[in-house]
């Protein structure tokens, strides 16, 4: 007879699903308009950076938290966490010297999708070394965990430049932008990370080394181009809505468009803006349940035989 002792899987980490992280999220965004208003009131620029860190750091913290209710094995809070800061901070800092010297052209974006890709793949692969029992799901979590970071220190810096003006402190912009980076990056640079852990995890089977495949290729290289695609959707979207309001490139020609024309294009390229990134969310999404599922319909099975073996006398 087998005992509960011996079935429970070493070095499981309890952690209990109490929701913390949508409690978490609720009272972030309560602090957050609080010290809006606050700042709005006193016009005190010491508040300034609050609002950058509880902006940009809100959502992926939250998406650490939702980790950490979730992740199974040896893996421990600590290295969730740890994964999260140094993973995040390494990554923004890799790529920044890996893009140092980019063109701005139209294969920057290209450049940077694979740049960032990588860097955070690396990373991932530092942090899962010693992770025993690889499976997709711990590797999609991690790979979320790393791409919060990553997006939680890039969207600082993105506040940062967008508060800063010639004419002084921009609090409209920047709010407008946390409000904006906030709402996109579960759909960014964490499902980015998550579909690639998936699949570098996936890989090694429930083993406790990773392994090679050409599936990890492929997936690193459709995430690449996937992350390239959301960052120029607002130069593709501007230009179909070029090509498609009335006589747009006509007047272009003569070196200016009518208001009527102008204001056509730009609420046509609003509207592909918004379903363009729609698009690329939903290829992410299936991209990931793909990754995830490859793995799941095997433990299935295996549990399936398991049973109709039936216990171990």
């Amino acid at each position: 007879m087998t005992s509960i002792a011996q079935t429970d899987a070493p070095g499981v980490h309890p952690h209990h699903r109490h929701g913390w992280w949508w409690k978490t999220l609720i009272a972030g965004l309560i602090l957050w308009a609080v010290t809006v208003v606050v700042t709005g009131v006193t016009l005190n620029s010491n508040l300034i950076p609050t609002l950058i860190l509880i902006g940009s750091f809100l959502v992926p913290f939250c998406v650490v938290l939702f980790v950490v209710e979730r992740v199974a094995g040896n893996v421990s809070v600590l290295q969730v966490i740890l994964a999260f800061f140094v993973g995040g901070m390494s990554g923004v800092l890799g790529a920044s010297l890996l893009e140092a010297n980019l063109n701005a052209n139209f294969w920057t974006y290209i450049m940077v999708g694979f740049i960032e890709e990588f860097v955070k793949a690396a990373i991932l692969v530092i942090v899962g070394w010693r992770v025993l029992g690889k499976t997709a799901r711990q590797g999609a979590l991690l790979g979320a965990t790393i791409g919060a970071g990553f997006a939680a220190f890039e969207s600082a810096g993105y506040a940062f430049n967008a508060a800063i003006t010639a004419q002084g402190i921009d609090l409209t912009s920047l709010l407008q932008t946390e409000m904006l980076r906030a709402i996109l990056a579960p759909v960014g640079h964490v499902l980015w990370t998550a579909i690639i852990g998936a699949a570098l995890f996936g890989v090694a089977r429930g083993r406790d080394r990773f392994r090679w495949s050409f599936l990890i290729l492929a997936t690193y290289v459709g995430v690449a181009i996937l992350h390239a695609l959301w960052d120029s959707m607002g130069g593709i979207s501007s230009f179909l809505a070029l090509v498609f309001t009335g006589n747009a490139l006509e007047q272009l020609q003569y070196g200016f468009l009518m208001p009527r024309t102008a204001h056509a294009a730009s609420n046509l390229a609003t509207t592909l803006y918004i379903v363009g990134l729609a698009l690329a969310t939903v290829l992410g999404i299936l991209a990931l349940w793909i990754a995830l599922g490859r793995p799941t319909r095997r433990s299935i099975a295996a549990r399936r035989a398991a049973a109709l073996a039936g216990p171990p006398e």
